[in-house]
């Protein structure tokens, strides 16, 4: 007999308390030997074994070819008990190096047996293979046996607890590293639709879950009224099944729960939903988030949800700043071009009419929402330098002699000054346009002769807006043109004033800019 079985009850037992713990799972353990008594005794042995409530499961190879197929599937084998000498006389030795080297296995707890310690010296394997215990089967009673299991498997429950914490916290990293990333992208959203459609997109993203989620904004004193109904909210944003619900009214459960965020002025998780609360400083609004089928959500994507809404108030502050400084820069550039618009006897709301033009226009070209909007906002100050030209010049209903064509040639460089040391965005590019939009694409314009692709993008998509607008309707020294006539002549200078490619895409897509230019006719 291999195995001294003693006939007493186990030297070691489990804690009380934790044997009543029947439904935790047991430790499992591998026998690789071709001697099938040597795998009854073992269990056998081990039978009434237990460590913190846990006992043993037992999985069988008789072959070391055995031993690789059940790992190759079992990754949660606790200790392994491997003979030397099988199918070849090193062949436990070969699958000890595969578990560690090819395997790549680290934790689980080697104890190799062999009946003949000749084959494999304790001290040559102890040095050359990764072993954790080292037995002749002679020598190994069942006292022993319980020894090196309970050593073994303290071991292993250590490393697992410790590879635990590793892998916890390289989720924690991860997934505030996952935080930053979604919450950067929403800082560069400029409008609050846009941000609100981002803000959705990266939640689920977070969270990598295709939720059904809405985003939507009250009246902060509509809140501090104790209630708010459909009434008083605003939906910004929807995905799922919420897609499409802006107007309609939301279920009761929902705003059942929408109030007690608001009533907590907190973000809540209830009945797998979860509900972000975002009150701005600066402004009377709250923005709510809502979330529901959050029954998968683990405590980790809990915590990175609570750190992404705190950076998502901040992302909803700086926007709302933003667009407050952007709003009244706006307004002052609409209301500056209005007293230019005045002055020189233009047709109503022509920049008004220019700033819709150069927005879809740009968007036509291919430039992002965000030019697309930053032209819009600057266009209108596009003639601030007719401010410095005389009246004598800037209204004079006949053909200018060339002293009076030199001055008025200098309001690009006038409008280009006052704005030029500016470091906001929308001043810029009105800076920008204000000196280029009198520059033609074959280099005959002024102020510097610019052509080509060296004329900003910005000043190109503005010449033709403004050309067109001056054409369609009448001027203190002209009547206005016929549409067809308009687009004739506009053609007959693609290429020479006007780039070809922009003034295509203008002409193609001219029932977007009748319909700006009708809107501002009938306002």
């Amino acid at each position: 007999m291999l195995f001294e079985i003693s006939k007493k009850k186990p030297l070691f037992s489990a804690n009380k308390s934790n044997e009543q713990s029947l439904d935790l799972p047991a430790w499992k353990i591998l026998i690789v030997d071709d001697e099938p008594d040597i795998h009854s005794v073992t269990k056998l042995a081990l039978s009434r074994f237990k460590l913190d409530g846990r006992s043993l499961a037992f999985s069988n190879a008789y072959s070391g070819l055995q031993a690789k197929e059940l790992l190759e599937t079992e990754k949660d084998i606790a200790i392994a008990f491997i003979d030397v000498v099988m199918e070849s006389d090193h062949a436990g030795l070969e699958l000890i190096k595969w578990i560690r080297d090819d395997l790549k296995n680290r934790t689980m707890r080697i104890i190799l047996r062999t009946g003949q310690p000749g084959q494999a010296p304790e001290e040559d394997v102890i040095v050359n293979y990764d072993i954790n215990d080292y037995k002749a089967k002679a020598e190994l009673d069942s006292r022993k046996l319980m020894t090196s299991v309970y050593s073994a498997l303290r071991s292993y429950r250590d490393i697992m607890e410790i590879e635990q914490a590793r892998v916890a916290q390289a989720q924690h990293r991860q997934g505030l590293e996952r935080v930053l990333e979604a919450t950067s992208g929403l800082f560069e959203l400029r409008t609050l639709h846009r941000f609100a459609d981002g803000l959705l997109n990266q939640v689920a993203s977070l969270l990598n879950l295709r939720n059904e989620t809405l985003l939507l904004t009250c009246n902060a004193i509509d809140a501090m009224s104790g209630h708010v109904d459909n009434k008083d909210i605003e939906i910004l944003a929807g995905t799922g099944r919420y897609q499409d619900c802006d107007g309609k009214a939301l279920p009761q459960e929902i705003m059942s729960l929408l109030n007690r965020a608001l009533d907590e002025k907190r973000c809540l998780y209830e009945n797998n939903c979860f509900i972000g609360y975002f009150p701005t400083k600066s402004s009377k609004w709250i923005n709510i988030l809502y979330m529901d089928g959050l029954d998968k959500i683990s405590d980790l994507d809990k915590k990175l949800v609570d750190i992404f809404a705190i950076n998502v108030g901040v992302a909803f502050e700086n926007l709302l700043l933003n667009q407050e400084v952007e709003d009244t820069q706006s307004e002052l550039i609409l209301r500056l071009g209005d007293v230019v618009e005045s002055r020189s006897k233009e047709a109503a709301h022509h920049v008004k009419r220019m700033a819709g033009y150069c927005y879809e226009l740009a968007l036509l070209a291919g430039l992002s929402e965000r030019d697309a909007d930053l032209i819009k906002r600057a266009s209108p100050m596009h003639d601030v330098g007719k401010i410095a030209t005389p009246d004598s010049v800037l209204l004079k209903p006949s053909k200018l002699d060339d002293e009076e064509w030199d001055i008025m040639k200098q309001h690009p460089i006038i409008g280009h000054q006052i704005m030029a040391n500016s470091e906001r965005p929308i001043l810029k590019a009105a800076s920008i346009i204000s000196l280029q939009h009198h520059e033609k694409f074959d280099g005959s314009g002024y102020p510097y002769g610019l052509s080509g692709k060296d004329i900003h993008i910005f000043a190109r998509i503005v010449a033709i807006a403004d050309v067109f607008d001056a054409l369609v309707h009448k001027r203190c020294y002209k009547e206005a043109w016929p549409l067809s006539e308009v687009l004739a002549e506009m053609t007959r200078c693609s290429g020479s004033h006007f780039d070809p490619d922009l003034l295509a895409l203008f002409i193609d897509n001219i029932e977007i800019f009748e319909q700006i230019k009708i809107h501002w006719v009938d306002i």
